[in-house]
C-alpha cells in the first residue's frame, strides 16, 4: 500500500511540474514557446478555457500532492518510541567475555632488548 501511494505521488508531482510550465505567466512563459495563443490547445479550447484548465489542473494536483504526503508522512511514522541517550548510559554494560591466551602463541617481552653498550660511543 506504501509503494502504492508513493508511486502516485510521484507520478502526480511530475503531472504537477508539467501542469504548472506549461501555464502561461505574465511574460508568456513555456505555453508561449510552443506557438503562444495558436497552439493546438488553445485552437480546440480557446485562450481562456486552457488557462481555465491548466489552473483547475495545478491546483487538484497540488491538493492531492499534499493530502498524499500527509498520509504517506501518517504511514511512515515511528511505531517505537525513542529512548534518551543518558537511559543507554545508565544502563550496566554487558560482561565482556574472558579473553584466554593461546598456548602456542610465543610470549612478547615486557622490555625492549638492549642493543649495545651505553659507555663505547665516545
Amino acid at each position: 500500500m506504501y509503494t502504492f501511494l508513493l508511486t502516485i505521488l510521484i507520478l502526480d508531482a511530475l503531472l504537477l511540474g508539467v501542469v504548472i510550465l506549461l501555464q502561461a505567466g505574465k511574460g508568456g512563459g513555456l505555453a508561449a514557446s510552443f506557438g503562444g495563443a495558436s497552439s493546438s490547445a488553445d485552437s480546440i479550447m480557446g485562450t481562456r478555457q486552457a488557462g481555465n484548465l491548466l489552473t483547475k489542473l495545478s491546483w487538484w494536483c497540488g491538493g492531492i500532492f499534499l493530502a498524499l504526503a500527509f498520509v504517506l508522512q501518517l504511514m511512515s511514522a515511528r511505531s517505537a518510541v525513542p529512548t534518551s541517550v543518558l537511559d543507554r548510559m545508565s544502563a550496566p554494560a554487558p560482561a565482556a567475555a574472558p579473553v584466554t591466551p593461546d598456548a602456542n602463541a610465543p610470549a612478547l617481552p615486557l622490555t625492549a632488548p638492549a642493543t649495545g653498550d651505553s659507555t663505547s660511543g665516545q
